[in-house]
């Protein structure tokens, strides 16, 4: 691994479980409960671990990419409910208790059934049988970057909640400066080959978001306001996520770059649908 992979790979793991420990800092378990017992949490599920990969790999398919393409398009389809969800959940008026219960439920689902499904998906790619994927390194890793952080922060709020409010400003603070600067770092590092990717590359994301944006908002129930956030978690994925396995598996390789070139797209197109639905809510008020 060369020095930028482990840069990288260091802002991302401190990133990664900074924001995954504020999500705990936020909740309580009753929280968590209330808020799942309101959604099709099953059905969210199997949306995101099982209807997007599927979807995604189709896609890839029938766009003939590159080997690495598709696979930074699987990482990603694979990592479900990016950190940041609660923030575009509140600039669209969604359900903040849902958007914050459903980004910590599905990553801690993520830290286990991302690197099988990813593991899967290789044994299909063309030309990906040669990689060497360690399924029990990244199991490991994704354990400690997001269950152990996530567990902690619910048990903090839990037994000391005073201190897990003190605590949670600036534990999200540091975490998106170190995400923003692992993401600038990334972006400048691999600049030239995100440039590269081809107009294939991008419209595969493009066409993967949508679908999948449209996928959360049929599973997301009846309320305007959980439909939302299932939306935009299934729409956009978790970039810290898919970077991290890139990196750690896939050495002296594009995934990573690709992986950090859909990323952009995909915070893009969620801000578009963001802004969208506050048009639509002013014209609502307006009638």
């Amino acid at each position: 691994m060369t020095g930028t992979e482990i840069t990288i790979q260091v802002l991302t793991c401190s990133a990664l479980a900074g924001l995954l420990g504020a999500v705990g800092l936020r909740l309580t378990w009753r929280e968590i409960t209330t808020a799942l017992k309101q959604c099709r949490l099953a059905a969210i599920l199997v949306v995101n671990f099982a209807a997007i990969p599927l979807l995604a790999l189709a896609i890839a398919s029938g766009f003939s990419l590159r080997r690495d393409l598709v696979i930074a398009l699987i990482l990603l389809a694979a990592s479900p409910f990016a950190p940041v969800v609660p923030v575009f959940a509140r600039m669209a008026r969604g359900d903040l208790a849902l958007a914050a219960a459903l980004t910590g439920v599905l990553p801690l689902a993520a830290a286990f059934l991302t690197p099988l499904l990813v593991h899967a998906a290789l044994m299909v790619i063309s030309g990906a049988g040669a990689l060497q994927f360690n399924l029990l390194s990244s199991l490991t890793n994704l354990a400690t970057t997001i269950t152990l952080p996530l567990v902690t922060g619910v048990f903090a709020r839990y037994r000391a909640p005073d201190f897990a409010r003190a605590l949670l400003r600036p534990v999200e603070v540091t975490s998106e400066a170190l995400g923003a600067v692992s993401f600038v770092f990334v972006t400048a590092t691999q600049f030239r080959s995100i440039m590269n990717l081809g107009w294939r590359a991008w419209l595969a994301i493009i066409l993967v978001s949508e679908i999948s944006l449209l996928l959360g908002w049929k599973v997301g129930g009846s309320d305007r306001a959980a439909r939302r956030v299932v939306a935009l978690g299934t729409s956009n994925r978790n970039i810290a996520l898919a970077l991290l396995m890139a990196i750690q598996s896939f050495h002296g390789m594009e995934i990573a770059a690709a992986v950090v070139g859909y990323g952009l797209l995909l915070i893009g197109l969620g801000l578009l649908h963001v802004t969208w639905w506050r048009f639509e809510d002013a014209q609502r008020s307006r009638a």
